[in-house]
């Protein structure tokens, strides 16, 4: 594989719409690589390619490794699977921050064909009992931190603990692992099951709530190949292994040689600010409330943002005002919105066209299609609104022992259903509304409580807010906010109030059931706008207020 082009050229999507089966198309995804080799081979392939690259560099540990150094780090943690005997057929436990070796453990994975399951560090003990419980790994990577809430969650298991930082005495450190020997020629494994086989688990809430273990395969399509990549690209992202885009991330990183900028601590938009300009970050991944913290931070004015090339951003709604803040500061049309599900194993749709489409979530990717479907399942043309649903053509295996809830998400014709509203416009941009479960009533008016949130958050005072209806016997669901003000200003829940009543006329998008100002919005497992949870807080603190 040669670098491509220096300059970048916004992506041109070949999109076609099929008026008659009302199905928007990408077009055929052609991969860049031998269709039989796997991630871990393509990967592997690819660092021997360049040892001497800067492969990864820590900002909060102080450690660079070269790829020929990472390369070496994953081949001896691999072969510490392959000596207590992991296969193919094992599961690998994963539970951690960024430290400098998390990218070593699973590129190790990838070589051995040995699935790993990753967790968020967050997750409490039930969540981690139930997610494990269902994998049962032999091995788990977690940090220090966390050691003890995995060793009581896992006490039924027959497992090992590896901590990553922050060793407990006593504990099984990964500088332990580092330390055996690699066999000569050592290769990667060659897949029973050829790209079908699974490559990772990630978490899902699933269709009703509960934590499901999603399947990602070795297909080719998780390696974005839509824009120019080429090394001399660095990269920093606020996922870590458990999101999909996270995953994403780590495995373009290895088959592209890109150097990622990494940091174990939680996200700091005053550090981004800083590393963006010290180590010349060009590709920026965050989700959108990270995106929203960013572009309010203290720092971002006074910030150097020159170097961004490619800013992607998803996971929930984002605010125009966010969205055009941050743009306005970047020299190039560098703002790049993304939609998909871990489901579906790559990126769903990407807009590289923020300034003719804001807020679109952009054009289906390569190998993709996407329709709109009404609530009798039936598929609707340009700008109607309805369930979005993606196909990508790929073997999906599902969630991992749960073959009940992997029907309900993906359909007889292999139709994965999101659960969000949207529509298609007639240039082939998707544009998400809300989640479906989402939608609220008021005298018998259905409406969107993200249509309040954006009216919120153009508040120049504002940093994010979510919308959620509080029952009321004689109307039904009234509109209620939690609001994150940005720091160092002034803001009142009667401000939120009054400003919305002077952008919204009618009298159920009012907010009927009040204001509550908060330091932070609740976030779920996946670490997306948590309603239910926001709720739950404004009613236990709002009276008090």
């Amino acid at each position: 594989m040669c670098d491509v082009i220096d300059s970048y050229k916004p992506f041109k999507a070949e999109i076609t719409y099929d008026d008659d089966l009302k199905i928007w198309s990408g077009g055929e995804r052609q991969s860049l690589f031998s269709p039989d080799l796997s991630i871990g081979e393509i990967i592997f392939q690819e660092m021997e390619r360049h040892p001497k690259h800067i492969a990864q560099i820590s900002v909060t540990e102080n450690i660079e490794l070269k790829r020929e150094e990472l390369l070496m780090n994953a081949k001896r943690v691999a072969s510490y699977m392959r000596q207590i005997g992991l296969t193919q057929d094992d599961i690998v436990g994963i539970m951690g921050r960024y430290t400098a070796h998390l990218t070593a453990v699973a590129y190790a994975c990838f070589f051995n064909g040995t699935p790993f399951h990753a967790l968020h560090n967050a997750f409490e003990e039930s969540t981690i009992e139930h997610l494990f419980g269902i994998t049962k790994p032999r091995l788990i990577f977690c940090d220090g931190d966390e050691h003890e809430k995995v060793k009581v969650a896992t006490r039924n298991l027959q497992v090992k603990i590896v901590t990553m930082r922050n060793h407990p005495k006593g504990s099984l450190r990964i500088q332990d692992i580092m330390t055996t020997p690699v066999v000569e020629n050592f290769k990667p494994i060659r897949l029973k099951s050829g790209n079908d086989q699974t490559l990772a688990i990630l978490s899902s809430s699933g269709t009703t709530g509960c934590s499901k273990a999603v399947t990602i395969s070795n297909s080719h399509q998780i390696i974005l190949n839509t824009f120019p990549m080429k090394n001399s690209i660095v990269q920093y992202t606020t996922s870590t292994l458990d999101w999909l885009s996270g995953l994403m991330v780590t495995i373009v990183t290895g088959v592209y040689s890109i150097t990622s900028i990494i940091a174990d601590s939680d996200f700091d938009p005053g550090l981004l600010c800083k590393i963006i300009k010290e180590y010349k970050i060009s590709m920026l991944v965050l989700n959108t409330s990270n995106m929203a913290k960013f572009a309010n931070c203290r720092e971002f004015e006074a910030a150097d943002l020159t170097s961004l090339k490619y800013l992607f951003y998803g996971g929930s709604n984002c605010s125009l005002g966010v969205q055009q803040r941050v743009r306005s500061r970047s020299n190039c049309n560098c703002l790049h919105f993304c939609y998909s599900l871990s489901e579906l194993n790559s990126a769903g749709c990407v807009n590289y066209n923020f300034d003719a489409k804001p807020n679109s979530v952009g054009r289906p990717v390569s190998g993709i299609k996407v329709k709109i479907i009404n609530e009798h399942g039936e598929a609707q043309g340009p700008d109607n609104v309805g369930e979005i649903c993606f196909k990508n053509n790929q073997k999906w295996s599902g969630y991992y022992r749960n073959p009940e809830e992997s029907k309900i998400i993906q359909d007889s014709d292999n139709w994965f259903h999101s659960g969000d509203l949207g529509y298609m416009d007639e240039d082939g941009y998707l544009f998400v509304i809300d989640r479906l479960k989402d939608m609220l009533k008021y005298q018998n008016i259905m409406y969107y409580p993200s249509e309040i949130e954006k009216v919120i958050t153009e508040m120049p005072n504002v940093v994010e807010a979510v919308v959620f209806g509080i029952w009321n016997p004689e109307v039904g669901e009234e509109a209620a906010a939690s609001v994150v003000r940005k720091p160092g200003t002034q803001l009142e829940a009667q401000d939120v109030v009054d400003f919305v009543k002077k952008r919204l006329t009618s009298k159920y998008k009012q907010l009927n059931g009040g204001v509550l100002i908060v330091d932070h919005i609740t976030e779920s497992k996946d670490r997306k706008i948590n309603r239910s949870a926001a709720k739950e807080h404004f009613l236990n603190n709002f009276n008090n207020n």
